[in-house]
């Protein structure tokens, strides 16, 4: 564990925070947000507050970041770190490319020289060393994000030295990969008198087909791995996209939860350009951040296939939106509507992200399925298990529903026809990117009004989806 934590942290922002009186309200107020989360998890003044984010994705270092240059300025009263495993090497086109976007910023610039961390950059620019993702992240630097340098971050690579003293912990990883690293978080727990708090921003599900067929995600993940409750665990998303949230692009985001945790939560993480609501219906905004990154990869695809016809993307997202609705009332008896922020989470990563930027790519013949779902510079395409792990609980012969125009049991994926094409395109591999037009101009395709009628007419509601009785 010796020399596993890097970096010596500052508030990227501290030198603009002037003496103004604005500033110090804004300082005043940080500090009573922080003061009244400390109380609620019984913190005593000599035993500063310990957040880890788990993950070092785009996302879950810009949570971080955003946590670091709030509160950072406060050392002895909080603490903010994030994990992420040690040795990964950064290759030498994307150390190249580092260094322009070092010397295209004036300020990270000066940063890197006043903390005598240039040399290094410029050595690897030249091929004379190699760095490590782990180094660039404690200089703000996160691999999958690159263009948009971060505050210095307090890096830690030993696992157990990350959590086992955390009073919250946000969860960076992908859905696939979190409940491997919270099985392993759990060891390090055992003998924890105090339960932490999760903040989940992991999107994505795992299908279990026995005993009967039903979704298992991330949130849940992490309750079976570790044993906490629930009521601890909860999960963040909005329509936002990491990199223009850190450059301060107005966004918003739900935590959702037990009242508990996320009403406190969600203020301490307000902030005057990212507003945080609560919400208590964890599960239709978990499940539909999963489905978004589904349809998202196919929005992706026929953006590029139309030449970015809005004529063309605005029928598929008429008919994914249908399937997203149908989809939540099998899971929920009354979920959340698709409008507001669900909808503009939905909007935002149909626009843009990681995985409308596959689906473009998929179609371009830039990338091909038999690449994997971990592109280089981009990280996880969570997408892809996404599709997969809808497609199969949804075509479990056992939640049969009634065609509506049939009139004969089928499985539910066969009211679903975009899933499916996503699925023969991805998965199966039988079909090309150019399928999910072909879908699209079905000219027995319902009208996608008929698809949301049916779903929230409740018949189809499956409570065995969800592990119910």
């Amino acid at each position: 564990m010796v020399g596993s934590i890097t970096g010596t942290v500052t508030n990227a922002h501290s030198n603009s925070n002037g003496n103004g009186n604005g500033s110090v309200q804004n300082l005043n107020c940080l500090e009573e947000k922080l003061e009244e989360l400390r109380s609620l998890l019984g913190k005593s003044n000599s035993d500063p507050l310990k957040i880890v984010s788990v993950g070092a994705g785009a996302w879950g270092s810009v949570f971080a970041a955003l946590l670091q240059d709030s509160y950072g300025q406060f050392r002895e009263k909080v603490q903010i770190r994030i994990w992420r495993r040690p040795g990964r090497a950064v290759d030498r086109a994307t150390a190249e490319h580092l260094f322009e976007v070092i010397n295209s910023r004036e300020d990270v610039l000066r940063r890197l020289i006043r903390r005598c961390a240039y040399l290094k950059y410029v050595e690897a620019r030249l091929g004379d060393r190699t760095l490590l993702a782990d180094e660039i992240l404690k200089d703000g630097f996160c691999l999958n994000m690159i263009e948009t340098p971060l505050c210095p971050l307090k890096v830690v690579t030993n696992l157990q030295e990350a959590v086992w003293d955390a009073d919250i912990v946000v969860n960076g990883l992908p859905s696939t990969e979190t409940r491997e690293i919270f099985e392993e978080i759990s060891k390090y727990w055992k003998e924890r008198i105090t339960m932490p708090v999760i903040i989940s921003l992991s999107k994505g599900i795992e299908a279990a087909l026995d005993p009967l067929p039903h979704i298992i995600t991330p949130t849940k993940m992490i309750s079976q791995a570790t044993g906490l409750p629930m009521e601890n665990i909860l999960y963040l998303g909005g329509p936002n996209i990491a990199s223009e949230i850190y450059n301060k692009e107005y966004a918003n985001a739900r935590i959702c939860g037990a009242e508990k945790w996320r009403k406190p939560l969600a203020k301490f993480l307000r902030q005057p350009h990212f507003i945080v609501w609560d919400n208590s219906d964890l599960i239709t905004h978990e499940v539909m951040g999963g489905l978004k990154n589904v349809y998202a990869i196919g929005a992706g695809m026929v953006a590029a296939l139309t030449n970015e016809s809005a004529t063309s993307k605005s029928v598929y997202f008429a008919h994914c939106t249908s399937e997203m609705i149908f989809i939540t009332h099998l899971l929920a008896e009354e979920p959340e509507k698709l409008a507001g922020p669900l909808l503009a989470d939905t909007y935002v990563t149909l626009l843009k992200g990681r995985n409308a930027w596959y689906g473009q790519m998929l179609a371009k013949g830039a990338l091909s399925p038999d690449m994997g779902d971990s592109i280089s510079g981009k990280g996880m395409i969570q997408g892809v298990s996404a599709v997969k792990a809808f497609f199969e609980l949804l075509s479990q012969s056992s939640l049969n529903v009634l065609h509506p125009e049939e009139n004969k049991p089928v499985a539910p994926v066969e009211l679903c026809p975009i899933l499916k094409t996503l699925y023969k395109i991805l998965i199966s591999r039988e079909q090309s990117s150019q399928a999910i037009l072909q879908a699209l101009r079905d000219e027995n395709l319902n009208d996608p009004r008929e698809r949301i009628e049916i779903a929230q007419s409740h018949v189809f509601y499956r409570p065995s989806l969800l592990g119910k009785p």
